[in-house]
């Protein structure tokens, strides 16, 4: 979110513009083996890294009303949460080609699932707290057959197979379509086989949701209204990410109360619907996010979430609501273009909604992008994931009680663990001369050194 200096009370929300088919509008051990890692105290768990043990009021509040579940049952599921990122990440590492996905599932996510190739596995994933599930296609496997889904799309007009994605949970590759015709016509152009493809038929079809707390409404040249996403920072300049399709590098924006707000310094869409916006000096990037009934959440990270893992959205259309992850690295295509590497969620939105900010706890997970159905019946929505656009923009997350970290370069030539940089599971790098394996796709911060945060790092 960003401040503005000597801000006065919100006025009130502008009307939905015209629709325009857019959304513009306990702990684990630190090492495999070895001699155990050297601490100044009590190394934290998962859950204590994350900020997963100490939710705000609001995220609960949402939780429940979302997910029908009961005060302790939220607090349950963000705690299980947070811990099963760590122990997938570790089994991840270990199985290497063999594995073949993680995901929670119960109603305190309390069941880690951890999907291997070899019979022989079981024991270890079990031994981690997980149920084993031993399946025929490696992860690896089924994303080669998603990019050849994608490399169709270049050449073909997906508008009647809009979706398609790796479902880990099923074990293969899903295409959305409007007829299992026109998904057969899709998987047979891709050079795949129809027993490798599941379809499935539906006449939605995602669009767009277009209509400085991270879910306030900010315009666009005057004309088209998007939601901000998350605070942050490039040197000694502030501002926000939002949806590429939200504004063209260069289109000038004005905040929630129609003031000269900022420029888009960068923004990429089709392809990928990523963008930041940077502001003028009378705006403050701060770690809040617009959570309901006025009051804000802080964002404390940004560690990447496991399918079915609790998310929840701001905007400034609808506001704040709840649901799960279905998927990574699903490809959509909008009437205006295709995006790949969303993420798909059971999280209602509408227009004017687009650019605004996904939590899980209070780790931020990604900018609204654009779905199908609505806040009154329900709907499908989809994310573009905050990491790779922090990594693509140089950018540093602003987050609460960590300071100021400047962002390391991300072309990936150093092995030396450094704040600021992205780093995706199973990197490895260097911290004072010990060697270490990223459990979880995260940006750095000065305070998660690899020695101090093992629900991160694993020591080599």
């Amino acid at each position: 979110m960003v401040h503005r200096h000597a801000r006065t009370a919100r006025r009130t929300a502008l009307g939905a513009l015209g629709a325009i088919g857019a959304l513009v509008l306990a702990a684990l051990p630190a090492s495999a083996g070895g001699d155990p890692e050297p601490t100044t105290g009590p190394v934290p768990g998962a859950a204590q890294t994350l900020g997963a043990d100490r939710p705000s009021p609001q995220l609960l509040n949402a939780l429940q009303r979302d997910l029908k579940l009961t005060p302790a049952q939220a607090s349950e599921r963000l705690v299980n949460e947070a811990e099963a990122g760590t122990r997938a990440g570790r089994l991840r590492n270990a199985l290497g080609d063999r594995f073949a996905g993680a995901w929670v599932r119960g109603a305190t996510a309390e069941e880690l699932t951890v999907a291997t190739t070899d019979d022989d596995d079981v024991a270890a994933i079990e031994a981690e707290g997980a149920t084993a599930r031993v399946v025929e296609r490696p992860l690896a496997e089924l994303r080669a057959a998603k990019k050849k889904l994608d490399a169709a799309a270049e050449r073909l007009d997906t508008l009647e197979t809009p979706v398609w994605y790796v479902d880990v949970t099923q074990n293969r590759v899903m295409v959305q379509a409007t007829s299992l015709t026109a998904g057969a016509a899709f998987i047979k152009a891709a050079g795949l086989q129809a027993e490798d493809v599941g379809i499935r038929a539906t006449k939605d079809r995602p669009r767009l949701l277009k209509d400085i707390t991270g879910g306030d409404a900010f315009y666009i040249e005057d004309s088209a209204r998007c939601s901000v996403g998350f605070s942050v920072t490039e040197g000694s300049r502030g501002g926000f990410v939002t949806a590429g399709h939200c504004g063209d590098k260069g289109d000038s924006t004005t905040g929630y109360d129609r003031t000269a707000q900022g420029t888009f310094e960068d923004s990429v869409f089709p392809g990928v619907d990523m963008a930041w916006v940077s502001v003028g000096d009378d705006w403050t990037p701060t770690p809040d996010v617009k959570a309901q009934s006025g009051q804000e959440v802080q964002v404390t990270g940004s560690v990447q979430a496991l399918v079915g893992a609790s998310v929840c959205r701001s905007g400034s259309t609808t506001g704040w609501h709840c649901g799960t992850i279905q998927q990574h690295d699903t490809s959509v295509t909008y009437p205006e273009g295709r995006v790949n590497g969303l993420t798909r969620t059971t999280v209602c939105a509408e227009p004017g909604d687009s650019g605004g900010p996904y939590l899980a706890g209070s780790q931020a997970q990604g900018v609204t992008s654009g779905g199908s159905g609505n806040c009154t019946s329900g709907g499908t929505t989809y994310y573009q994931p905050v990491n790779p656009v922090l990594s693509e923009f140089g950018l540093t997350l602003t987050t609460a009680g960590t300071g100021a970290t400047l962002p390391a370069p991300q072309d990936g030539s150093s092995e030396e663990w450094t704040a600021g940089r992205v780093y995706e599971t199973g990197t490895t790098v260097v911290r004072d001369g010990v060697r270490y394996q990223c459990l979880q796709t995260h940006q750095a911060q000065g305070a998660w050194a690899p020695a101090a945060t093992p629900a991160l790092w694993q020591r080599l």
